[in-house]
């Protein structure tokens, strides 16, 4: 062996690459990972040891552990092929014996994630308030129950992912006390009970370590206990069906909102816009750099104190993403909101994504240059709403505000297809390259409008439509393909 190997920096470094995975989703690299450390901890003793290691890190499912279990074996891996639901039925617990064997490489998990608990009855020997997973820093429990999860709540967990809120959550934010990593997502697709929103917040205030968490509506007292927590970056929010928000005390002093001074990352992702109006309302986020909004807008009244409430959230200075998802009601269809306006004061923005399904996001000529002129930064821009109006957004208009975002690449908006007078001297803009264009009307003449657009944005091969009069755009685009042939030509 060469004398290199002995240091241990250099033969982990070795390790780290051989188990290194480019593309997570392909399982056929990720199959020649483990085969290659496999071997490796075969080699030679000195290998062995760091090679298991870093081979049973990651445990997707509880299986291979089970596997090492004599018994257990040929009914798991049967015909060489991968395990089915159906492999435990009927299968006698395991003895004190196997146990140990289930245990061999349990030290070593690091990240688990446990799907299923049809096999939960073998390990009834175990005592069940008992840690078997001592390094584990990664716990992904999909079930319902949280029978059993006291076996997984290593003093080293650093994130958990849950889905499922039940008495139980106290005590894993209690004995996973260096928990930096939270998220809660419920398997079905009901409403959070009054009880559940109430479990959640009371456990979420006893974590002190976060730095990300994902989880349903907590009250104000929840909020105001991650104002405090300094490591705290990344919060989301998510319960498209809750009925009510969770209760904030009706003292609240809007004029003396709450600051988070460290959240970088908010999305808010709530059916009920009211709860979403008021954590804006009474929050001020002086580090905001992404803002994710998705919600249902009962009104007009709504929609502005959103819009409102949002560019008063003191992140006019650091906010560079901004997403926001409006789902209106039927009943609402064809309204019209003047957002843009609210969101001029945001001088870093670099991705605007705007989308109102039922409404009509107002915006012509002169609000698109003032828009561009204030965010000088842009390099995406998505406005898409409601098609029952006309777009009173020209070509002409749309170059001369092109002019002052030198860095747009992606757009996507309603223009009218009708006026496509430009100008002279209209200079190219060479970064946008895709570009989203849908229209009331059918357009005038195809072949005008895909030389306006081949002279104007040469790096546009395309134009992509949203849903109507796709018909005129296709036409558009054979234009636009022999003017780029002829060129090459």
């Amino acid at each position: 062996m060469h004398q290199a190997l002995l240091i241990p920096d250099i033969f982990l470094e070795i390790f780290a690459h051989v188990n290194q995975v480019l593309n997570p989703s392909s399982t056929g690299e990720k199959a020649l990972a483990r085969k290659s450390i496999a071997a490796l901890a075969t080699t030679c003793k000195k290998f062995h040891e760091p090679a298991m290691d870093l081979l049973w890190s990651k445990v997707d499912q509880l299986e291979p552990l089970l596997g090492c279990v004599t018994r257990l074996h040929p009914l798991i891996y049967h015909g060489g092929s991968r395990w089915d639901s159906t492999w435990s039925k009927g299968v006698e617990p395991l003895s004190a014996h196997e146990v140990r064997q289930f245990l061999r490489h349990s030290a070593r998990v690091q990240s688990l994630n446990v799907q299923s608990d049809h096999f939960f009855h073998l390990l009834s020997v175990v005592p069940i308030e008992k840690c078997v997973f001592l390094r584990l820093r990664s716990l992904t429990w999909r079930l319902a129950t949280a029978r059993y999860l006291d076996l997984f709540l290593s003093c080293t967990l650093r994130r958990c992912s849950l889905f499922t809120i039940n008495q139980n959550l106290k005590n894993i934010v209690t004995r996973c006390a260096a928990l930096e990593d939270l998220s809660i997502k419920k398997l079905n697709f009901d409403a959070s009970t009054a009880d559940e929103l109430s479990l959640l917040s009371d456990s979420v205030r006893l974590c002190k370590q976060l730095v990300i968490l994902s989880c349903p509506p907590l009250d104000w007292a929840a909020w105001e206990h991650l104002s405090i927590l300094p490591n705290l970056v990344r919060v989301g929010v998510r319960d498209v069906q809750i009925c009510s928000a969770p209760a904030w005390p009706s003292e609240r002093n809007v004029a003396n909102p709450t600051q988070f001074l460290n959240i970088t990352a908010l999305s808010l992702q709530v059916n009920n816009a009211g709860y979403i109006i008021t954590v804006l309302q009474h929050s001020k986020f002086p580090s905001l750099m992404e803002l994710k909004i998705e919600t249902d807008l009962l009104s007009s009244e709504e929609a502005e104190q959103l819009f409102c409430a949002l560019s008063n959230c003191k992140a006019c200075q650091t906010l560079q993403q901004l997403e926001i998802t409006v789902i209106s009601g039927s009943r609402h269809q064809g309204s019209s909101l003047t957002a843009i306006p609210h969101l001029l004061c945001f001088a870093q923005l670099q991705t605007l994504r705007l989308v109102c399904c039922f409404s009509y996001i107002y915006l012509d000529n002169d609000v698109l240059l003032e828009a561009m002129s204030n965010w000088p930064h842009l390099r995406t821009l998505e406005i898409e709403g409601s098609c029952l109006h006309p777009s009173t957004v020209t070509f002409c208009g749309l170059f001369t505000a092109l002019r002052l975002c030198p860095h747009l690449h992606t757009l996507r908006v309603l223009i009218d297809p009708v006026n496509i007078e430009i100008g002279p001297n209209k200079i190219q803009h060479t970064s946008l390259k895709t570009v989203d264009f849908d229209t009331l009307s059918p357009i005038a003449n195809t072949a005008d409008v895909a030389r306006i657009i081949f002279n104007v944005l040469p790096c546009v091969d395309q134009i992509n439509q949203f849903t109507m009069h796709t018909e005129g755009w296709d036409e558009v685009n054979r234009h636009l393909k022999s003017l780029k042939a002829a060129v090459l030509h």
